[in-house]
């Protein structure tokens, strides 16, 4: 996740990519479509699950595109070694695959989203920069049946022994999709404090993103998915 200091101040250092794909014609139109972007670099490509974490772990990249079906190593083993080491980096599913056990699974793993394959350029583009920034990148559709999975399983633990209120407030907000303007506006303090709010949860709880610490206060039952 791109730092919120950087984030605040507008500063123009690219997001950086990992391309993770078996076939090198998906890698090499998938990089032509990046690099078309001022504001996006890809530093580096992997065909499997195991040179994907060789890579994440030498070039630390902000974000980093990962494909579901590959041999050795699937993306959805690959991408929760690669979230034990760097939580802050932001995995998003790119595949061809829509089945809602590979959905839940690589969620589980620490994907914070997950695009069809058959994406428009633009949802691909908006979909990098949301996960760049610790936001989540799911299709609504796809984002209440996993409401609906994960609350099926809640382990309630009391949420003061993780976060302030405050920060829970800011939690709770953020579950429902709410820009971090729309979140400032609703609880009436700045963006920029949202934005201390939100890095500082993600700290707490050892998460990259915005659906991994969604997640995780709905299985700790602190987060009522009906309100969301």
């Amino acid at each position: 996740m791109l730092d919120a200091d950087t984030l605040e101040s507008g500063a123009t250092a690219p997001i950086t990519l990992l391309l993770v794909d078996d076939h090198p014609v998906v890698r090499k139109g998938t990089r032509e479509l990046l690099e078309t972007e001022p504001d996006l670099r890809v530093v580096g490509e992997a065909s499997s699950g195991e040179e994907a974490i060789l890579r994440a772990r030498a070039l630390n990249p902000h974000v980093i595109l990962m494909d579901v079906s590959m041999p050795g190593m699937n993306g959805i083993d690959a991408t929760r070694a690669i979230k034990a080491e760097q939580p802050g980096v932001g995995v998003l599913v790119l595949t061809s695959y829509d089945d809602e056990a590979y959905v839940f699974a690589l969620l589980e793993a620490g994907a914070a989203g997950y695009l069809l394959k058959n994406a428009s350029e633009d949802d691909l583009l908006g979909a990098v920069r949301a996960v760049a920034a610790g936001e989540s990148a799911l299709h609504p559709s796809v984002a209440r049946k996993v409401l609906e999975r994960f609350s099926a399983h809640t382990t309630p633990t009391p949420p003061e022994d993780d976060l302030s209120p405050r920060e829970l407030e800011v939690l709770r907000v953020a579950a429902t999709g709410r820009t971090n303007k729309e979140i400032a506006r609703d609880l009436e303090i700045s963006p920029r404090t949202v934005q201390v709010h939100l890095a500082n949860i993600f700290s707490k709880l050892g998460v990259g993103s915005r659906t991994e610490a969604v997640l995780h206060g709905i299985k700790r039952g602190w987060i009522d998915p009906q309100s969301i």
